[in-house]
């Protein structure tokens, strides 16, 4: 069973997005022309995690996005972080992060109720996100002139580390408590 770990590995190595389980499965499928059972797969991807969790590794392997990826450990964190500095151009803007966070919480949305809600024009932020692949078009609304609807990627959810939308932080999770005066008295 060695030569699945192998191909497993070199599947999600080469997989430019997290490689779903599902697609793991098909390829082995297709390259073996057997049927590869599911725990065997389970099995191989079970121990992976646990051989690339040794410190002689500098990457781990992790279940994000709805697949699994390679990604560097939290160690290596200040060194990737130098790097991803000084590529700018992958970074989000505070305008592209406010209509990112309105499209995430309330998807699927039109430009113009995202505008309604910052206020002000989002064409160029919608655009970005659309080229960064972090936010889709999802579709037509049925309301007047039959506006897109936009909603978050796959990439959304690699980009920030989750697997699902309920992931995200509520808004009561940024609540600060409300500001007193003096000092408070038994």
């Amino acid at each position: 069973m060695d030569f699945l770990h192998r191909h497993i590995e070199a599947l999600i190595f080469c997989a430019p997005d997290p490689l779903p389980k599902e697609e793991i499965v098909k390829c082995l499928s297709e390259m073996f022309e057997a049927e590869i059972p599911d725990d065997h797969v389970n099995q191989a991807i079970s121990e992976l995690i646990e051989k690339y969790q040794s410190e002689e590794f500098s990457f781990q392997l992790e279940h994000l996005g709805g697949g699994y990826q390679f990604l560097t450990k939290p160690a290596y964190q200040t060194s990737i972080s130098i790097l991803l500095r000084q590529q700018s151009q992958k970074r989000l803007s505070t305008a592209q992060l406010e209509t990112l966070s309105i499209i995430a919480y309330k998807q699927p949305v039109t430009k113009g109720d995202i505008e309604q809600i910052r206020g002000v024009n989002s064409d160029y932020s919608v655009q970005k996100l659309l080229e960064k692949e972090l936010v889709d078009i999802k579709g037509k609304s049925d309301g007047l002139g039959r506006p897109l609807l936009y909603g978050t990627s796959n990439k959304f959810m690699e980009y920030f580390g989750i697997n699902a939308l309920s992931e995200l932080p509520q808004p009561k999770d940024f609540s600060q408590p409300d500001n007193q005066i003096g000092e408070e008295r038994d």
